[in-house]
């Protein structure tokens, strides 16, 4: 038995979702990924855009680099407007700078991070302006893989679970159901939260 099904088979205790799962029949695999600088520079970029505008404007953003790397000195080099002419708003130009500060300053490193919990690393990288919350929550789901991550605030996480569960609340009301429903899940809420976004957009 794959990891993947043995925690599918934890998730049995909720059986709602469970059955939506098995429905689904799709093997969401994790790809864990060293970079936090890099993961941090993408999520600002891409930030309430289309993932295909994101691609679009992340691509002109690391071809304004050599080997296509916005590195932290090279990035603070770049002038404002030439950062605002590849499709960044003003505040993505401040917040992606800003990223690139913390980094010169402080370790940011994937075994440096990998020490601290979750809740320890959102203190930490949550310093930066422009990167909140959902952002590092994001950073520990994907590149970090850690597997007891639950956003709640997540849109897109709250509308699959509303349309599943037959939840009508409001946001206060309905995030403390969600993460009530979410303890049956633990300790494998981030997979449980990507069959969410996977069951949301099938």
């Amino acid at each position: 038995m794959t990891a993947n099904h043995k925690i599918i088979e934890h998730l049995r205790k909720d059986d709602v979702l469970y059955q939506a799962i098995v429905a689904l029949n799709t093997e969401i695999r994790s790809e864990l990924s060293i970079d936090i600088y890099h993961a941090l520079l993408s999520s600002i970029v891409s930030q309430q855009l289309s993932t295909k505008v994101a691609k679009i404007i992340w691509n002109r953003f690391t071809g304004l680099f050599v080997d296509g790397y916005p590195d932290a000195e090279s990035l603070l080099a770049k002038e404002h407007q030439i950062l605002r002419g590849i499709g960044l708003s003003n505040s993505k130009v401040n917040y992606v700078k800003n990223v690139a500060e913390f980094n010169l300053s402080n370790d940011i490193s994937f075994d440096n991070l990998q020490k601290k919990s979750d809740e320890e690393i959102i203190e930490y990288l949550t310093q930066i302006k422009g990167v909140g919350r959902w952002t590092v929550q994001m950073i520990l789901m994907f590149p970090m893989d850690r597997p007891n991550v639950f956003p709640s605030n997540d849109l897109g996480i709250q509308n699959a679970m509303k349309k599943l569960y037959n939840i009508e609340l409001e946001k206060k009301e309905l995030i403390e159901r969600m993460e009530a429903i979410a303890l049956q899940w633990e300790p494998h809420k981030t997979m449980a939260s990507k069959y969410l976004w996977k069951l949301k957009d099938s």
